[in-house]
């Protein structure tokens, strides 16, 4: 897709199929107006046929969101950030999809993970999601979820997808800490 066009060429060992990546702007909280990079799951959920110019990043309460959420209601027709662990990714993206969200944006839970991908697989329920799912660095959301404490905001309000190919400047706006 049109949005997904530009492969990270970087570190990719030989033969190994180079990700499709999708990018992402935060517009508030300003101390984290960066475009960030993630990953579509690889063999379900939904794709972006629709460009949010403005819509609210939730964080999910509870983080993990496999069951019942607290903050269901902030979700519906919002997106939904969501941190890896306790039941598959398929299950997250469900999760969310019955709140009425958008899609889902499942960070690692390796808060200190800043350049390594996991790749996003079916689990063996035979289920569906039809929301796209996309997997974040630890590093990126762990750093979003801070500043919106710190703020004491709900939400981030992001634009997404991103076409960086149209943006010069993409370089400058990455995160400053994926260059550590």
């Amino acid at each position: 897709s049109l949005w997904c066009s530009l492969p990270h060429l970087s570190r990719s060992p030989p033969g190994l199929r180079i990700h499709e990546y999708l990018y992402f702007q935060v517009l508030s909280p300003g101390d984290i107006r960066y475009i960030f990079t993630a990953t579509p799951a690889k063999d379900f959920g939904g794709v972006f046929n629709t460009r949010y110019e403005q819509i609210h990043l939730v964080p999910a309460d509870p983080p993990e969101a496999c069951g019942e959420l607290n903050n269901g209601v902030f979700i519906q027709d919002q997106i939904a950030l969501v941190e890896r662990g306790g039941c598959s990714f398929l299950s997250k993206t469900r999760v969310i999809q019955e709140h009425g969200g958008r899609a889902v944006i499942i960070a690692d839970n390796a808060y200190d993970n800043d350049s390594f991908y996991i790749e996003m697989v079916q689990d063996s329920s035979r289920r569906t999601a039809d929301i796209p799912a996309l997997f974040l660095l630890g590093r990126d959301g762990y750093m979003i979820r801070r500043s919106l404490e710190q703020h004491g905001l709900p939400w981030a309000v992001i634009s997404i997808p991103v076409n960086v190919t149209s943006i010069p400047t993409y370089e400058m706006m990455q995160p400053p800490w994926t260059f550590w």
